[in-house]
């Protein structure tokens, strides 16, 4: 496969720095695989069901191989574009020191007992193929350096990602972007060339 699955759930939607740089981080892939495909999933232009206790008890009582429930047919959308592709692409805020609530219920859709993972007596173990990851994360704050702000999305997302099976994951920051045009630009730079580092571009853009 040469598909890539690209999430985004910014308010500035497409004007966003996070899918701005994202956009740089497809064309990069456009030119390595001419062959690609782009799954693409706007959480804020088009939001996702909330969990319903239909979707509760279809959950509990769902096996491998069944005909799903028609409570998981959105879940089983979601987790289909992740079967389908082998690369994932995350742009994404920052919102009160952890994932905004759009993201946060497509996790819910996702991450789902005997189907994206199983539990045993070693933890939870990821039913899905690894595969590269790029989490682009805007903040207005400071994550890095010194007297960061609390980050708890990292952590929570490298677990949620790995409950899946993925464990190919690097985060690229677009941090301080609340403190002004130079601000701004210094993030811009810094996180081309963490993506530099991590093998995603080749060299800064414009």
């Amino acid at each position: 496969m040469d598909n890539t699955l690209f999430i985004h759930a910014s308010p500035h939607g497409k004007h966003a720095l996070g899918y701005r740089l994202a956009e740089k981080v497809l064309a990069a892939e456009r030119l390595k695989n001419h062959s690609m495909r782009l799954i693409e999933r706007d959480l804020l232009a088009a939001p996702l069901s909330p969990l319903t206790h239909r979707y509760a008890a279809a959950l509990v009582s769902h096996n491998i191989g069944e005909r799903p429930d028609a409570a998981l047919i959105e879940s089983e959308q979601l987790i289909s574009e992740l079967e389908r592709t082998d690369r994932l692409l995350i742009a994404m805020p920052m919102h009160n020191f952890s994932v905004p609530a759009a993201l946060k219920l497509w996790i819910d859709h996702v991450v789902r007992i005997n189907r994206t993972f199983i539990a045993s007596a070693e933890g939870k173990q990821g039913l899905l193929q690894d595969r590269p990851t790029t989490v682009l994360v805007s903040a207005g704050g400071m994550l890095q350096g010194d007297n960061p702000q609390p980050n708890f999305l990292t952590p929570y997302l490298t677990l949620i990602l790995n409950t899946l099976g993925i464990q190919d994951i690097h985060f690229v920051y677009l941090q301080g972007l609340a403190f002004g045009e130079p601000a701004i630009a210094n993030a811009w730079r810094h996180a081309q060339a963490a993506l530099i580092e991590a093998g995603v571009l080749s060299h800064e853009v414009p």
